[in-house]
């Protein structure tokens, strides 16, 4: 069996790559287990000899913080603030990425400073490890004091409440406990709210669009350096020279990939008779590679923020300290993911771009790369689909960070609507792919106009693997399903090895 250990170590991008993609069984660590125990029990003997407010252990919650709430009632205090707060809203949450949020979750409770019983976390282990994954609603967060709603609904199945899907089926949150061998918990003081509190629907938004981000940059490489090729385009924009006078990261990274794929290519080394390309094949290194520095840092900031505890109060058993704070609150996530859907948006604007000239009727390729135009309206319609796309993207960028809507009474003054900037990152992740779909589609009815020249044995591997799917266009068809079949392909076919 293999096994992934919760432990106090660092959780990389790839340590949860591979969790995913091998489907790694969690299990706590000694170390996370003694952590758990260590920080309860003192929990448990500080509300014993204090008599002193202390938030959401024993007060209300939010504006209700001045509220006392006696011993008796501590376990319906936790049972009332996860049902309370269950009031998510919109579409539901993919599976993909409840599984993530389930695990973030677990590794934060994990380090010894939530007060959560080691009971609780293992019951949520359960369920990630049987694929029980709860359902979790879109709207709802506001991004500060956690991921409040979303957090609620995937809390419920704990109690035996809410929903749980079963293998593409929803069940009972009662019926997914009692697959697992469970119970349901009766929450003790301040868990309710190490499981609401914290950052971890947007945390897990942002994960699974890192880790789409690293595949989609390099298709955005690999079919901008196919579309340049049937645009007959100059290799020299690439060349390491004019890296090394500017030399961002990204831009150099960019153009040593493109100089890669192009290797060995015939089209590339012949002679042109134009002096320049148009910005869209010139400046792929400038752009390509702005967008990979923006995902750099925001993958910088993700993986600080899931290795980090964003719960409150946090809890300091060897200070003897428990303090309310704002850790919870989502600003560093929603500045980064707004810089995401910019920086993955001008992916697709840009391809959109290289669409557009292709079909031009420029450099001896025909209008609309149809042999009969006229009668054949060829790729006329999927350059308006990418237009299309690419707007709406435009329209998704708008940040949400700087939006703020007082909640709470007043209480929570400031809030960071990262969840908002979540929900859109995924939504323009998969509008980039529609658009790169288009691209590669015209891309590779366009090289064939070039034949019998050849791209480079990389390109050529990749466009007799793509013709499995999709065949050259001589007369119009139904291209809605070429434009579906395209995107499948990027979402599944290996890409090229360099």
């Amino acid at each position: 069996m293999n096994i992934h250990h919760i432990s106090s170590q660092q959780l990389s991008l790839q340590d949860i790559k591979n969790i995913l993609d091998r489907d790694l069984i969690l299990k706590l660590s000694d170390t996370s287990i003694a952590n758990i125990n260590k920080c309860r029990s003192y929990v448990d003997e500080k509300i014993k000899r204090t008599e002193a407010p202390i938030y959401g252990v024993n007060t209300g919650f939010g504006s209700l913080y001045d509220k006392s709430i006696s011993e008796q009632d501590l376990e319906s205090l936790q049972k009332n603030l996860v049902m309370s707060h269950a009031c998510g809203t919109g579409d539901l949450v993919p599976d993909e990425i409840v599984r993530i949020m389930l695990l973030l979750k677990i590794q934060g409770l994990s380090y010894g400073n939530s007060g959560v019983h080691l009971d609780t976390v293992n019951t949520l282990i359960d369920l990630y490890n049987n694929q029980l994954y709860p359902v979790v609603y879109q709207q709802g967060s506001l991004g500060a004091s956690g991921d409040l709603a979303p957090l609620a609904h995937m809390s419920l199945p704990l109690l035996g409440l809410g929903e749980v899907m079963d293998a593409g089926k929803k069940i009972s949150g009662a019926q997914a406990l009692e697959k697992i061998g469970r119970t349901p918990l009766h929450l003790k003081s301040k868990e309710g709210l190490a499981l609401l509190n914290g950052t971890q629907f947007m945390s897990a938004y942002g994960i699974w669009a890192l880790i789409q981000s690293e595949r989609l940059t390099l298709w955005s490489d690999t079919i901008a350096a196919l579309s340049l090729e049937a645009f007959d385009g100059r290799p020299e924009p690439f060349h390491p020279h004019i890296q090394d006078i500017r030399p961002h990261n990204g831009q150099i990274q960019t153009a040593k990939t493109i100089s890669l794929l192009l290797e060995g290519s015939e089209l590339i080394s012949r002679p042109k008779t134009h002096v320049q390309d148009p910005y869209s094949f010139r400046c792929v290194p400038q752009v390509h590679g702005a967008s990979k520095d923006a995902i750099g840092y925001v993958t910088k900031t993700m993986i600080t923020e899931i290795n980090s505890v964003t719960d409150n109060p946090t809890v300091f058993p060897d200070d003897d300290l428990i303090i309310s704070a704002g850790n919870f609150h989502g600003q560093p996530l929603a500045i980064a993911l707004d810089i995401l859907c910019i920086a993955l948006s001008e992916l697709g604007n840009i391809s959109e771009r290289r669409t557009y000239q292709l079909i031009s009727g420029l450099r001896n390729l025909p209008p609309f790369l149809v042999a009969n135009a006229g009668l054949n309206s060829g790729f006329m319609i999927p350059q308006y689909t990418a237009a299309s796309i690419v707007s709406q993207n435009k329209q998704l960028c708008t940040p949400a960070s700087v939006d703020s809507i007082v909640s709470s009474n007043g209480q929570e003054d400031h809030v960071s609507m990262g969840a908002n900037a979540a929900t859109k990152s995924f939504r323009v992740l998969k509008n980039v792919e529609s658009i790169l779909a288009i691209e590669l589609l015209n891309a590779t009815q366009a090289i064939e106009f070039r034949r019998p020249a050849k791209t480079s044995p990389i390109l050529e591997k990749l466009i007799e693997d793509f013709r499995k799917s999709v065949s050259f266009m001589t007369n119009d068809r139904v291209l809605h399903n070429d434009i579906a079949t395209a995107t499948e392909f990027i979402q599944k076919a290996n890409l090229p090895s360099l």
